[in-house]
C-alpha cells in the first residue's frame, strides 16, 4: 500500500483518487476491532450466559427477544447516526465525533448491563448499546466510501474484514478466559471498546463539512435498482448468517452434546473453538480475495462464489451434526465469508448515489446486517422448538446463502 495520506479537509464530498496509507487503514480497522468486539462479546457468550441463568426454562425465547430488540434499534440508529454524520461540520469532521461518541456510549451501555438482573434490564441495555454501536459504525463505513479510490476498496475492505472476524475470537477470549464472571466480561469489553477507537480518531484526519447540506427524512432510503439489489443481496447473506449463529452455543449443548463429550468442559469452549477455526479461514482469504476483486474487476462473480461456499457447511451441520464436522464446516464457512467480506463491502460503495449522503446510504445498507437479527428469531425460533428443529434451521441457512448468490447478478452497474 501507498503511504500517502488521505484527503485534505477541502475535499470531504469529492470522489478519492490518491490511495490511503497503512497508518490509515491500521486504524480504522483497529476501530472496527473495537465495534466488533462490542458486538460479539455479548452475542455469543455474555447475552446466552446472563439469560440462561435468569431464564433457564425460556432461554431461547427470552434470547431470541432481547436479540431481536437491540436489532430493531439498530435498524432505525444506523442510518440516522449516518445522516447526521453526513450533515456534521464541526471543527473534528464529520465522522470522527461520532466514531468516538458511539464507542463511548457503548461501553456506557456495557457497565449498565453488567449490573441488570432481569430479562427486561438486559433488554434496555442492549437497546442502547446497539444504539451507540451503530453510531459508531456508521462513521466507520464511510470511512471507506469518503477516502479510498475504487481501484484500492477491495483490499482495504479485506484489511477491514479481518477484525471483524478476529473480533470474534477476542471478544470470546475476553469473556470466558480473561474475565471470570459475566460482570466482569461486560466491564472488560466495555474499556476495549472505548479504548481502541482513541488512535484511529486522535491520528487520523477528517475533513471538515464546509456547507451543511439540506436533510430530507424522506431520502433515508433511496431509490436505485442497484442499490436495491446490492441490500437484498446482504440481507440474504447476513439472514442466513443470523439464523444458523443465534443458537450456536445451544446448538453444541443440546445436538452436538459438547459437555457430555468432553466432560469438565463448557459449550461456550467449543464454541471458542469453532470461532478460532472459522477466524483462521476468514484471515486466509478476505484480504486475497480482496486484492483479486481489484485486479479483475469482477465483484458479483465473487460474492457468488462465496454464496456458494457458505452454503456447504449448513449441509454438512444440517446432516451431521458431530464434532469433528462441526469443526470442519467451521473452517468452510470460514474460507466463504472471508471471500464475502471483502467483496461485498468493495461492492456497495460502488453503487452510493450520492457523495453527500455516502454514511446515511450505507447506514441504510447497514440495515441489512442488522435487520436479520430482527428476523433472524422470528425465523429460528419455531424452527428450534418444533418446524423440524437444527437440521431445517440449518437448510435455511443454506438456502438463503445460495438465494443472494443469485440476486447479485441484477446488480447493473458494477462488473
Amino acid at each position: 500500500m501507498s503511504s500517502i495520506s488521505p484527503p485534505t479537509s477541502g475535499d470531504a464530498l469529492s470522489e478519492p483518487v490518491r490511495r490511503v496509507g497503512p497508518w490509515w487503514v491500521a486504524g480504522i480497522a483497529t476501530a472496527n476491532l473495537a465495534l466488533f468486539v462490542g458486538y460479539f462479546a455479548p452475542l455469543q457468550v455474555l447475552l446466552p450466559e446472563q439469560i440462561a441463568v435468569l431464564a433457564p426454562d425460556g432461554k431461547e425465547s427470552a434470547l431470541a427477544w432481547v436479540t431481536g430488540a437491540g436489532a430493531l434499534v439498530a435498524m432505525l440508529a444506523n442510518p440516522v447516526a449516518g445522516a447526521l454524520s453526513d450533515r456534521t461540520t464541526g471543527r473534528w469532521g464529520r465522522r470522527h465525533p461520532w466514531t468516538l461518541a458511539g464507542a463511548l456510549g457503548g461501553g456506557a451501555a456495557m457497565v449498565f448491563l453488567s449490573f441488570q438482573t432481569s430479562v427486561l434490564g438486559i433488554a434496555v441495555g442492549w437497546c442502547l448499546a446497539q444504539a451507540a454501536l451503530n453510531a459508531t459504525q456508521a462513521a466507520l463505513s464511510a470511512g471507506v466510501p469518503d477516502r479510498v479510490p475504487v481501484g484500492q476498496r477491495g483490499e482495504v475492505s479485506g484489511w477491514i474484514g479481518v477484525p471483524q472476524s478476529v473480533g470474534v475470537v477476542l471478544a470470546v477470549v475476553l469473556v470466558t478466559v480473561v474475565a471470570s464472571t459475566t460482570r466482569s466480561g461486560y466491564l472488560l469489553v466495555g474499556a476495549v471498546v472505548a479504548v481502541l477507537v482513541l488512535p484511529f480518531v486522535l491520528t487520523t484526519k477528517d475533513p471538515r463539512l464546509t456547507e451543511r447540506p439540506p436533510f430530507d427524512p424522506g431520502q433515508l432510503w433511496v431509490r436505485s435498482a442497484d442499490f436495491f439489489w446490492a441490500w437484498i443481496t446482504r440481507f440474504l447473506m447476513m439472514l442466513g448468517n443470523a439464523i444458523s449463529t443465534l443458537y450456536l452455543l445451544y446448538f453444541l449443548t443440546d445436538e452436538v452434546g459438547y459437555e457430555r463429550l468432553f466432560p469438565g468442559e463448557k459449550a461456550s469452549d467449543g464454541l471458542l473453538v469453532l470461532i478460532l477455526l472459522y477466524t483462521g479461514a476468514v484471515v486466509l482469504t478476505t484480504v486475497a480475495a480482496g486484492v483479486v476483486s481489484d485486479r479483475l474487476g469482477r465483484r458479483r462473480l465473487l460474492v457468488t462464489v462465496s454464496g456458494l461456499i457458505s452454503a456447504v457447511p449448513a449441509l454438512m451441520m444440517a446432516f451431521w451434526p458431530q464434532w469433528p464436522v462441526v469443526m470442519a464446516a467451521a473452517v468452510v464457512l470460514g474460507l466463504g465469508f472471508g471471500v464475502y467480506l471483502s467483496v461485498d463491502n468493495a461492492l456497495v460503495t460502488q453503487v452510493l448515489p450520492t457523495a453527500s449522503g455516502r454514511a446515511k446510504d450505507l447506514g441504510v445498507i447497514n440495515v441489512a446486517n442488522s435487520g436479520p437479527q430482527v428476523l433472524g428469531p422470528v425465523i429460528a425460533g419455531p424452527i428450534v422448538a418444533g418446524l423440524g428443529g437444527y437440521p431445517v434451521l440449518y437448510l435455511t441457512a443454506g438456502g438463503l446463502a445460495l438465494l443472494g448468490a443469485a440476486l447479485v447478478w441484477k446488480i447493473r452497474g458494477v462488473p
